[in-house]
């Protein structure tokens, strides 16, 4: 991963995903069919959301509609259905994606599909701007059966989503963790909000990678350099494209009002 170093790097997936069982999506109290639109922003939701159906024998209408974050996950579907254009719609992966395509149906009675834990920016944001959703869990993430003694055993952990972060909680105190490294908004909001010292993080200015952020951090700590915990910043363009969402939708609102 390092390119500038000579680093012996093992790749081991933290997590498994699994999805729950019949008995825990009732628990949930969640009408299927009394929506018209499901967001999907993983494979594994997609499956589970399906085999729930199958396995309630819940027949899911021609009618129903799909949003999901990318073009894959959207061709997923045909897993378990057939491909209209007119009933799926998709984003480009990125945050503003998937909120624009939600905005565009925010009259449909939507069911946003969840694993747990979640990244909490997607119904964050669709509380914010008002639109009326109903969350359910459909996949659970799990530490993978790797033991702690292991873990202690590295020189760093690098961890690519919340799930990774909440996995490594399970397994040892935050004293004994290695060097942490996280890649993306999530897993340092959840790094931080569990109080695990982050020293490495991407994407960064000067750091588009992880691989380019670890090589910085190598280089400062030959150097002698103090390094810093890395703490979560809100991504202030969001936070632009929040308040522009929640404005459009005001009019939108003042507009009918006055019909």
């Amino acid at each position: 991963m390092a390119a500038k170093y000579d680093i012996e790097i093992d790749y081991r997936p933290l997590i498994e995903v699994k999805g729950v069982t019949p008995k825990e999506f009732r628990s949930q109290r969640v009408d299927i069919l009394s929506h018209t639109a499901i967001i999907f922003t993983s494979r594994s939701t997609i499956d589970s959301f399906f085999r729930i159906c199958e396995d309630a024998r819940i027949t899911v209408p021609e009618t129903m509609k799909y949003i999901c974050s990318t073009e894959a996950i959207a061709l997923y579907l045909q897993k378990y259905i057939v491909y209209r254009k007119r009933k799926i719609s998709f984003a480009d992966g990125t945050f503003t994606g998937i909120v624009e395509q939600v905005v565009k149906h925010k009259d449909e009675h939507l069911l946003l599909a969840l694993s747990e834990p979640h990244k909490p920016e997607v119904p964050e944001a669709l509380t914010r701007l008002k639109i009326k959703y109903t969350p359910v869990i459909l996949a659970r993430t799990v530490a993978a059966d790797i033991p702690a003694d292991e873990l202690k055993g590295y020189d760093m952990l690098l961890l690519y989503s919340p799930w990774d972060v909440k996995a490594i909680t399970d397994k040892m105190p935050h004293e004994e963790l290695p060097v942490i490294g996280t890649f993306g908004e999530g897993a340092l909001r959840l790094a931080n909000e569990y109080a695990i010292p982050v020293k490495v993080s991407a994407p960064a200015p000067g750091a588009p990678s992880m691989a380019k952020a670890v090589d910085l951090f190598i280089a400062d700590v030959r150097n002698g350099k103090e390094i810093e915990d890395v703490a979560f910043v809100a991504d202030s363009q969001k936070e632009e494209f929040l308040r522009t969402q929640q404005n459009k939708l005001a009019k939108k609102s003042r507009a009918r009002a006055k019909k």
